[in-house]
């Protein structure tokens, strides 16, 4: 397949998008002839047929979609745009992880180009769902190779770029903090204006007896007689409902549950109405008051916002902290950085909650704020050095501590797997390797103790060829801050993820046995140019 001179790749529905875009002709027209002969647009045959119509016009881009690849470059074309592109311009073919839309969970495979001039595009197809496709993989190695023979393709492996990796954009996640600390700051400016009508309510005295009815509805609190008619319960966590008698003073008025199962029909209460609304209902039998939001929660929903806007934001910051990594390496995890927001949340939500419109200028709440500024920075910090990209020199730098030596002598069980199939990591079942003990290095699918199930590793067909960190192509089931080892098995590339020291520690075991170069020495050197900013 590789050696073939061109590449013609189509949608793999072409055929039912066809049916589909042909059914949408058809109901194009009848919706025309319909509309023709009757004059009116309320007809089911024209609305069947703009249904139709609209089914075709969104099965036209999968009908015409094309990319073919040949000698001369790489041609797309879609319904409205055609595009050729000569090999000695693209710098390198990579596999875009992307969701198709805000409702879709499930990622798609898509095929991206990388120009020399830094320019990205993605090509409509070939495409394909998250699972392994043979047929997309097929003619990716083609237009790979084709790429090879008639171009210089900058990387020597296939790249894969999602939102783990550096290349993923970080567009959507700065968008999403913009917007949540928009959030807070219209909650923020709510504040005073609550504040002050909680305060107004909580002040509030009865009307004078000879005030006129303009004044009643003023800051005064009147008191209007009412005898209820009906009550009505819903479901759960929905409010009840209260009706008066001859709509007087009003027809209905929405209470909570308790109170509509508490209240009867017949019973007199009293209406306490202030500014217009009804803020308590007052019978022998039960009591309502009407909920009014103090500041202290619309604080506290200010300081979620901006706290919640934390996340994409600190995701922003690591892609931008990254930017020199290659595309397709992945980037440390942000939840350090949720760490430190959890921790900031533990004293400003009650801050905000206490003291909603006093912080700058209470001096308890100054102090509150002060210290637990000093917490956030100092978890801040933690978060920041927990996040850098440490290449795999660093790891191979430390040497082996005491106890790692003393383990030598001693069974000790590394967490650590091949991410490849092999006679001794069959259907991928091992998760520790297993070191010392007087036995042969081992792979095994429980940590320990004991050697049950274990598979030898054949220590003397295996060569390390480089250490590298975590990239695209690699399993997402490979924590971020793990790194991989690109051993040779007899002419076969092995790969091996394990934390950087448990790493070394393998691989010197590995080499001792082995007689490949020191593991160490081969990771400072993969370091050297794989070690971010």
């Amino acid at each position: 397949m590789t050696t073939a001179r061109e590449v013609t790749c189509h949608s793999p529905y072409r055929r039912t998008l066809g049916f589909f875009l042909a059914l949408g002709v058809a109901g194009a027209v009848l919706a025309v002839a319909r509309a023709a002969s009757r004059g009116t647009l309320l007809d089911m045959w024209l609305g069947l047929g703009l249904f139709f119509a609209l089914v075709g016009f969104a099965s036209v881009r999968g009908v015409t979609a094309e990319v073919r690849g040949d000698a001369y470059g790489l041609h797309s074309r879609t319904l409205l745009r055609r595009r050729s592109v000569p090999w000695r311009d693209i710098a390198d073919l990579r596999i875009q992880l992307r969701y198709p839309g805000a409702y879709h969970s499930k990622e798609i495979r898509r095929v991206g180009l990388v120009l020399r001039d830094g320019r990205r595009r993605l090509l409509p197809l070939p495409s394909c769902g998250a699972s392994p496709d043979p047929e997309f993989d097929a003619k990716l190695d083609v237009l790979r190779a084709l790429h090879r023979r008639y171009g210089a393709p900058e990387s020597d492996h296939r790249p894969v770029v999602s939102s783990r990796t550096a290349g993923g954009g970080w567009a959507g996640s700065l968008t999403l903090c913009a917007l949540l600390l928009a959030g807070a700051g219209v909650a923020a400016s709510f504040v005073p204006g609550t504040a002050s009508e909680v305060r107004a309510w909580r002040a509030a005295v009865p009307c004078a007896a000879e005030a006129s009815a303009a004044e009643s509805r003023a800051d005064c609190l009147s008191t209007v007689p009412a005898v209820i008619e009906r009550t009505e319960v819903n479901g759960p966590k929905q409010p009840g409902q209260v009706y008066f008698s001859d709509g007087r003073p009003l027809e209905q008025l929405s209470v909570s549950q308790e109170a509509a199962q508490t209240f009867r029909p017949g019973d007199r209460v009293e209406l306490a109405v202030w500014r217009g609304e009804v803020m308590e209902v007052a019978g022998e039998r039960h009591v309502w008051h009407k909920h009014v939001v103090p500041a202290g929660d619309v604080a506290v929903l200010a300081a979620v916002l901006a706290l919640a806007a934390g996340y994409p934001g600190a995701r922003v910051l690591l892609r931008l902290r990254g930017r020199r990594l290659p595309d397709d390496e992945v980037l440390p995890s942000a939840l350090p950085f949720v760490g430190a927001l959890a921790g900031t949340a533990l004293w400003l939500l009650p801050l905000c909650y206490l003291h909603p419109t006093t912080l700058f200028t209470s001096p308890v709440a100054v102090t509150w704020a002060a210290a637990g500024s000093l917490v956030t920075l100092g978890l801040l910090v933690l978060a920041w050095r927990a996040t850098r990209v440490r290449g795999p020199g660093d790891a191979g730098a430390a040497g082996a501590s005491p106890d790692q030596k003393k383990g030598e002598d001693a069974e000790v069980f590394l967490s650590a797997r091949f991410l490849e199939h092999t006679d001794y990591n069959p259907h991928h079942f091992g998760t520790h390797i297993v070191l010392g003990g007087g036995g042969p290095p081992a792979v095994t699918p429980h940590p320990g103790p004991g050697r049950f199930a274990a598979k030898p590793i054949p220590v003397e067909r295996l060569t390390v060829r480089e250490v590298r960190r975590v990239r695209g192509d690699d399993s997402e089931a490979v924590p971020r801050s793990w790194h991989i080892a690109e051993l040779d098995d007899a002419g076969r590339r092995v790969r091996l993820a394990a934390a950087p020291a448990d790493l070394i520690r393998v691989l010197r075991e590995l080499g001792a046995t082995s007689r490949s170069p020191d593991p160490a020495a081969t990771a400072a050197s993969a370091g050297a140019g794989n070690a971010g900013p």
